[in-house]
């Protein structure tokens, strides 16, 4: 990235950050409206608490193995969220020192971080009372997660670390949707509400960075799109990318999830693409005039993306899994 192109991206950010306060009020809930872990989970000032978790207990068994694998590794994503929020406050334009005060995007970065966090915490405290899981492994996993961090591809340029949160927060909106999907379709109706108001919450978020987007688009049409084609080209990585277990190597156990998450139909190939079509079309990019002859081939690659993508995974065959997950029980283990 040449200097002038630095300083035009700190330019943009510097401008968008006038409208932060916007930002804030549209597309996040204060915290006295929005709804907490306690919510969705027994009250332990209840003389019902223990009827109520033997009730989670016993409807918890009718669900198969496969579906509280693909349950603990979201989980694991989510709780893995200092990660993402260091990773974030690093991004260029992002300052929690400037002036001896935070600006504008550290407000944001703060902000939904702390909407984020209530995503780990319940569907742990869930997990945690099913009876379903080994949970000393799953925080095993967990730790580990955090402790490694990622490379995400993205560096410290803010295009596009929005690029990659545009996609994952819409990715996450998909996987907690089908979760609550699978769960109802098992009579498992406070989990499937559970995952549904999480999956809500992404979206909206989706749609903030999404924004983000947009907006630099109109003010940086050409930088933003090769920007965009850098992501997909690389191949946008998950956030549990290193997943493992105990004695386990860095990024050891991701694959065999994500077989598991595929198998159940909680998130595949298929919707990968539907992502990278619903980008496309949210931000125009068919339209967008004022390329550079670079820019443009850019553009020309990514629309036709999804549809070569969609070959691929029509010939891809989902392979069976092998690993017996740490995560599970004993005595559930198939």
């Amino acid at each position: 990235m040449t200097k002038s192109t630095h300083n035009i991206r700190l330019e943009v950010m510097q401008t968008l950050e006038k409208s932060i306060d916007k930002f804030v009020g549209k597309f996040l809930t204060p915290i006295e409206k929005i709804w907490q872990p306690s919510d969705f989970l027994p009250d332990p000032q209840s003389n019902s608490f223990l009827d109520e978790i033997k009730e989670i207990q016993e409807i918890s068994k009718e669900l198969p193995d496969e579906f509280w694998i693909v349950l603990v590794g979201d989980m694991i994503t989510e709780e893995a969220l200092p990660t993402y929020e260091s990773w974030l406050m690093d991004v260029e334009g992002i300052s929690q020192h400037e002036g001896g005060k935070d600006n504008g995007w550290a407000k944001w970065v703060r902000s939904w971080t702390a909407e984020e966090n209530r995503h780990g915490d319940v569907l742990n405290k869930y997990l945690y009372l099913s009876g379903r899981v080994n949970m000393r492994e799953v925080e095993i996993s967990t730790q580990h997660l955090i402790s490694d961090g990622f490379d995400i591809g993205t560096a410290r340029d803010p295009y596009k670390n929005f690029i990659y949160t545009s996609f994952q927060e819409l990715a996450t909106n998909i996987s907690h949707s089908n979760v609550a999907r699978v769960a109802k379709e098992r009579g498992h109706n406070a989990l499937a509400k559970m995952n549904k108001i999480i999956a809500s919450d992404e979206m909206r978020h989706h749609v903030a960075y999404s924004e983000f987007v947009k907006q630099i688009f109109s003010y940086d049409p050409s930088e933003m799109m090769l920007a965009y084609q850098h992501m997909m080209k690389h191949k946008i990585v998950m956030p549990a990318m290193h997943l493992r277990e105990s004695f386990g190597k860095k990024g050891q156990l991701f694959d065999q999830f994500s077989v598991v998450a595929q198998q159940i139909g909680v998130y595949t190939g298929f919707d990968y693409v539907d992502i990278l079509n619903r980008l496309n079309k949210m931000w125009s990019i068919d339209s967008m005039s004022g390329l550079s002859t670079e820019a443009e081939k850019a553009r020309d690659y990514l629309m036709k993306l999804p549809e070569r993508m969609q070959r691929i995974n029509e010939r891809f065959k989902v392979p069976e899994v092998t690993h017996n997950f740490k995560w599970m029980n004993p005595a559930t283990l198939a």
